[in-house]
């Protein structure tokens, strides 16, 4: 199977994981990225049997309404039964690295908002120790400069991904050659830094549940201890 077939079969596992539980008045939390969108186009053959989504980034808001599913502000919504997203990284305990399309932030406040968050991935993704993917870190712009030089204090080799802005109007550092060999603990300690909106790793928030795409099929996987 091709990457762009795995995220296919996930995104069917995920809706078939989803189902069982919608009513009318179910608002599901979607999140960001190519594997989320084979997510929200499965959603869309069911989009009668729940109310609506909240999304993680505009680009997925967008998405949404493009297949007349009602998007609802968080605020609104309140707390949500069910997050479905992707990851960068995952590894066995479900703690993630994610924030490539840099929607991070959104990501993790919708992911914390949820009583289950099932992580759709690719067998690509899920390695033993979280780092090989530059651990992305939303800044204020003006505090760029000052953040790089405190992520380099922590091991990190900090970059900025000129160019991009997020949905928050905010910059992102990308850190490479950053092995996280204690996300708990570390996701805490970028978090702390004045000028960090948010950071990549989601530990303290992992996933409950991974749909993991793999050649002979969809294997599903609770967190190890």
């Amino acid at each position: 199977m091709t990457q762009d077939e795995l995220k296919q079969a996930v995104a069917q596992a995920a809706l078939e994981e989803v189902r069982k539980d919608l009513n009318k008045d179910t608002i599901i939390g979607v999140g960001t990225g190519s594997t989320a969108n084979y997510f929200i186009d499965e959603l869309a053959k069911v989009k009668m049997d729940f109310d609506g989504a909240v999304a993680s980034s505009e680009a997925s808001a967008e998405r949404l309404k493009a297949h007349g599913i009602p998007v609802y502000d968080l605020n609104s919504a309140g707390i949500l039964d069910v997050y479905v997203d992707g990851a960068d990284e995952i590894n066995a305990r479900l703690q993630m690295i994610k924030g490539g399309g840099a929607a991070l932030t959104r990501e993790k406040i919708v992911a914390s908002a949820s009583r289950k968050f099932i992580c759709i991935a690719d067998e690509s993704k899920l390695v033993d120790i979280l780092g090989d993917f530059p651990l992305p870190v939303e800044v204020l712009p003006m505090a760029r400069s000052h953040l790089g030089r405190e992520l380099v204090k922590l091991g990190a080799d900090p970059q900025w991904r000129e160019g991009v802005t997020t949905d928050n109007g905010n910059w992102i550092l990308d850190c490479y050659n950053f092995q996280l060999d204690d996300p708990l603990k570390l996701e805490s300690r970028i978090n702390d830094i004045a000028g960090v909106v948010c950071n990549g790793i989601f530990a303290q928030r992992a996933a409950d549940v991974l749909l993991l795409g793999c050649k002979d099929g969809v294997k599903r996987m609770t967190a190890e201890v």
